[in-house]
């Protein structure tokens, strides 16, 4: 399959953007909250926290499917991730009314790890084919990523409308597998890796090595900061649209229209970052965030969709930048892991701002939260320095 692939380079991207479709999960959460909550008897605030667990057991995956990936190949990480990721899905369908609470284990846990083995397993090896264009290959298949918001909008009504919630999750798990598990076969790693031209070979740093630097306590810090503008939406998306003005119906054409924003933050931040840098790139993004996030406050009808839209587009664009930001620090031998470790903040700042936003009640609290987390991490971002000896 190695041969195919190096013969048949695209094939890698293509197999990427399959299984990146099916791992956007908490960009579509908003159209299966409503159902969840009432097919399984939560608050709407319940079902706020079975996505932020989601989100939380994603950073944790990272790191376990990245040691995997690194050890035993993105194949075979690729392949666990399949069977997380479906069988989260399939056995939330069966999870029963009267021990709801199993939703946590089943969806949270299971889908979060599942999302979490396939990601960093299609982006480091993406990377690794493509190193001398890093900003091609994460802009493709992290635009796959924006646009299964999308998809899986689209595709889970359709489903929730003919079978209920619980039939859908299991319609969903049996396509999962079949699509992805496919896909998988094509993850291989190169035989070399193929460096730009005029930079040198970059030094691999082991997860110990590191923890070691400041740098990775800075990064870890802005993937963390950058969560408040969206992920403390976009569960509740819908319900924000309809109280601001919004008909259901066009309300949930936030989701579809902020999965499309998404997309092209996802597939044209990266490459940007290849003509500006990661870091000056990262930090007009979080500028931006914080003056959307503002914006945010006072947006009504269909200036909702809008600002959500420019949100996702900014949030997913910076989500996208840092798989090469680790790579430019960290070098490619270790990537997967270390990715892992910086998408910890991922899980840190999903549940603790969900948690300190809950705590208060009302959107107000969450608007001053993403606005003030936004311009923390645009402040980090000016102190950030490479380690490689290069630009960042």
């Amino acid at each position: 399959m190695g041969n195919f692939v190096a013969k048949h380079k695209w094939s890698i991207l293509a197999a990427g953007v399959v299984i990146q479709v099916f791992t956007g999960v908490p960009a579509a959460w908003g159209v299966f909250q409503k159902s969840v909550c009432e097919g399984y008897g939560f608050s709407e605030s319940g079902g706020s926290m079975i996505f932020a667990f989601t989100i939380a057991f994603f950073g944790i995956g990272c790191i376990l499917g990245g040691k995997l990936q690194d050890k035993a190949g993105p194949r075979t990480a690729g392949i666990v991730g399949t069977l997380l990721l479906a069988g989260g899905f399939a056995l939330s369908g069966l999870v029963p009314q009267e021990a709801a609470w199993l939703i946590f284990g089943s969806f949270s846990v299971l889908v979060g790890l599942g999302c979490a083995f396939l990601y960093p397993s299609v982006m480091s090896t993406a990377q690794k084919w493509y190193a001398d264009r890093k900003g091609l290959a994460t802009g493709v298949i992290g635009g796959a990523v924006g646009l299964s918001g999308a998809v899986l909008t689209l595709l889970g009504r359709w489903l929730i409308d003919l079978f209920g919630i619980r039939g859908a999750f299991l319609a969903l798990g049996g396509i999962i597998a079949v699509c992805c598990g496919a896909a998988c076969v094509l993850l291989v790693d190169p035989k070399q890796i193929k460096m730009p031209k005029n930079q040198k070979q970059l030094r691999d740093y082991s997860v110990r090595q590191m923890l070691k630097t400041p740098q990775y306590y800075m990064m870890f810090s802005v993937v963390a900061l950058a969560t408040p503008a969206v992920l403390l939406f976009s569960p509740i998306i819908v319900e924000l649209g309809q109280q601001r003005g919004l008909d259901e119906r066009t309300a949930l054409l936030s989701i579809i229209i902020g999965s499309i924003g998404s997309a092209a933050g996802r597939l044209l931040m990266p490459l940007l970052s290849d003509k500006i840098g990661r870091r000056a790139t990262d930090m007009i993004l979080f500028g931006a965030l914080a003056v959307l996030s503002l914006c945010f406050i006072f947006a009504g009808g269909w200036w909702v969709i809008a600002a959500y839209t420019a949100l996702t587009f900014c949030y997913s664009g910076e989500a996208a930048v840092i798989p090469a930001i680790g790579t430019d620090l960290y070098g490619y031998k270790n990537a997967g892991v270390n990715y892992g470790f910086l998408a910890l903040g991922m899980s840190l700042g999903s549940v603790a701002f969900s948690l300190l936003a809950n705590s208060f009640g009302g959107p107000l609290p969450r608007h001053i939260t993403a606005i003030a987390a936004s311009a923390a991490g645009f402040v980090v971002l000016i102190f950030l320095k490479p380690t490689q000896g290069k630009r960042l």
